[in-house]
Order: C-alpha cells, then structure tokens, then sequence
C-alpha cells in the first residue's frame, strides 16, 4: 500500500526493514497528516513484537494523598491540593487497606499507587502501606510511587534515590509508574511544572531503579504547550535510556486533560481535550520511534475507550486495565468510567479482533481467553462500588474564583 503522504515513503522502507527511525524520521511523522499510513506502520511494528495479543491489568489504583507542595507550581494538574485547600485528604494505613480490600472480591493483580507530594509524610508511612499490603494481598504486585515521589522522599530523609529504592524493593515494591515525566523539555517544563524534577532527574531515578533491578514504565505529557521537537527529543531520551539499561517495560503517552488547572485555563482550553487524531497519532510514533520498548500501553480513562479500541490497530498492545477507581485524571475533567469490569476489558479487545491476555505487572502472562465466555450484561466491577469518602472527587475552585475568594476574604478582614 502506498503511502498518501510522500514523505513517508522511505520511513515505510526503514520500518520493513526494522530499520531504526532517526529524529528527523519521527518529525516528518509528527507533522505528517496522513494518519492511517502511520498507524499502519505502527501496526507492522507491533505485530513484529507482539503478535495479535493484547495485554490488560486486573489492576487497582490508589492515591494515598494529594497534598502536594508544588500545588502552585504544577500548573497543569487538576489533583493536588495545598494541606488546608477544600478537597484535600491524606488516607491512614487502615483507609489505604479498606480501600484495597476490593482486591478481595476482584481479580485484581496490581495495585498502581501514586499520590502528591506530602510534605510531613515520610518514608515509613509507605514502606509500612507497602508491607500492609502485601501480607493482606500476597499474590498482588505492588506499582509504586513516581520517580518525583521518589526524590521527594529522598530530601525529606535525607537519603539518597537508592536508598530510598532499595527501601521500597525491600517493602514488596515489584515496578515503577511512569508518572512524573510529563515532557523533559526544559523551556516546556518551566511553563508546566516549574520546581519539579527536571526530565535529566527523572532518567536518573530511573537508571537507578534499573541498575537495582526494578523494571519501570516511562510516558509523556502531551497536548499542552510542547512542540513536536519537544515530543520527538523525548521519546529519544526514553530511548536512550533504554539502550543503556533495558529496564523499561511499556510507554504510555498521556492526553493533557485541560478542565480544573490553571494551565487550561491560560490556554483558554477548558472543556475540550486532545484530538483523537493526536491520541492516536502519539500512540503510532511512540511504537515506531521506541524500538527498544517492546509494549505501548493506551491509558483508556485519558482518551475514553472507543479511542484505545482503535488503537490497537495503531500500534498498541496494552489497554491498560480495569482500574478500580481512577481519581487523578477525573479531578482534570475525564469523562470516562470510573473502571471498567473484567468482562467490559475482554470485549473491548476482542471487538478489535485481537487476542486479550491478562498481565502482571511485569507482563508475565496470568491468563488467556480461548473459549472464555464473559457474562451477559458486564455493567460493573464484581466487589464494592466507590462510596463515601474515600472515593468522593471534588474537582479544584478554578484561578478565577481562587482570586475572588482571596478578594473576598481581605475585605471581610478589613471590615
């Protein structure tokens, strides 16, 4: 088949040759709108892999606080709150257990466990919920705490990355998140996330967590204020690191949700999200520029699921999981479930006439599908439904009415 866009001509001979694409390649890809030619090559690149499998988590996400001391600086997120700001919780040990005791009644295999940076929480406060967890669900991988966790926890002890890594192995930690990366561009970075770990930083903890033998997964913010040489330096640096340690086990690019932060509200883009065209193309070029990265993961609560359906023809293997409740990209406006059942997973994959496989956290098959037969109607998890306050959403005050507020109050203090 020929490409529609010419300029994709000799990048369709490099990928049939499994041929490594160059930055000047995955530029042309970025600006080239000729979508179904690259999701078509990104498709020839995962099937080289991955074969038809698909790949999903009977995950469960915790977020043990969202305090956070860059609240102010991290303009782009919709889920960190100052210690006193409405909104803001910090769950005990025995809330973070209650809530993981869905686990029970679910086939969950991962928790994913990520949260603010607190700034009086210290690292026994997770090494004790790790510990916790594991001896009440031993059979459940732990995916814990983002590389900006990790640095964070370093400078409250005063310990260095490894340290506080080897801490975390030694508490049952089994991977790292991806979380944290956003985009490493520092002139971008300075507009989002002034004061976060710098995009060097961030491959550091992670060449660390490598080197100690704890595999992580890696992402990229897009969709806000990035170029696409931003995009494309990135995703080489991912690859470069990568070279070095092999430790990467799958990339997810993450949509920029624009609703409750005040970046969204600086670009005038509240109440919209990223294109599907983009979602997808971000999925397509991440699987062919990541050569060395064997999984490209599609994070459905992000792009809704008719999205990740769609791509897994563009390149994708993993659709994530069934989630068992996402908070953090529903404070920033996503309108998509909550979780998806086990079933709902299933089906999804197999409408895209692929094979599903479920996962652990270190892509270790658990399970495959020949002649499974889901139940009829799949409406919800089997296990409790969020209810009461550990799974309440209270979306930020906009900038506007944070303003109007603070107004507010230096009246009624002057009257």
């Amino acid at each position: 088949m020929t490409a529609r866009d010419a300029s994709l001509a000799p990048i369709e001979e490099k990928v049939q040759r499994a041929e490594r694409l160059t930055r000047d390649d995955a530029l042309t890809l970025f600006h080239s709108a000729d979508l179904l030619t690259i999701g078509r090559l990104a498709d020839v690149a995962n099937r080289r892999r991955n074969g038809d499998r698909v790949f999903f988590a009977a995950n469960q996400h915790i977020n043990p606080t969202n305090v956070c001391v860059l609240r102010n600086t991290c303009v782009f997120c919709s889920f960190a709150r100052m210690p006193k700001e409405d909104g803001a919780y910090t769950r005990s040990l025995e809330d973070v257990f209650a809530e993981a005791d869905a686990a029970h009644d679910n086939p969950t295999r991962e928790f994913h466990i990520v949260g603010g940076l607190h700034p009086k929480l210290r690292l026994s406060y997770y090494t004790d919920m790790f510990r916790g967890l594991k001896q009440r669900h031993p059979g459940v991988h732990i995916k814990a705490l983002t590389a900006v966790e990790v640095a964070h926890l370093a400078r409250i002890e005063g310990f260095s990355t490894r340290e506080v890594l080897i801490a975390m192995r030694e508490a049952g930690v089994t991977s790292l998140p991806g979380g944290g990366a956003e985009v490493f561009s520092p002139a971008a970075r300075a507009a989002i996330a002034d004061r976060k770990l710098s995009g060097k930083e961030w491959l550091a903890v992670h060449r660390e967590a490598h080197r100690l033998g704890i595999p992580s997964n890696c992402t990229m913010l897009y969709g806000h204020v990035e170029t696409m040489e931003d995009r494309v330096d990135h995703l080489l640096a991912l690859r470069s690191l990568q070279d070095e340690t092999g430790g990467f086990l799958t990339y997810i690019p993450l949509a920029y949700h624009p609703d409750h932060n005040e970046l969204g509200e600086a670009l005038g883009r509240t109440g919209t999200a990223t294109t599907g065209f983009d979602d997808l193309k971000n999925i397509a070029v991440g699987r062919l520029v990541l050569d060395n990265i064997r999984h490209v993961k599609t994070h459905w609560p992000m792009v809704t699921p008719f999205i990740s359906q769609v791509a897994l023809t563009f390149g994708c293997d993993d659709l994530e999981g069934t989630v068992v409740f996402e908070r953090v990209y529903h404070e920033a406006g996503a309108g998509t479930p909550m979780w998806l059942s086990y079933d709902q997973i299933i089906e999804l994959i197999r409408g895209a006439g692929k094979e599903p496989v479920e996962r652990d956290s270190l892509y270790q098959t658990v399970r495959t599908f020949e002649g499974y037969v889901p139940a009829s109607a799949p409406g919800r998890p089997q296990g409790p439904a969020p209810v009461g306050q550990l799974f309440q959403l209270e979306h930020r005050r906009s900038a506007v009415a944070r303003k109007r507020a603070l107004a507010a109050s230096v009246v009624d203090g002057a009257e």
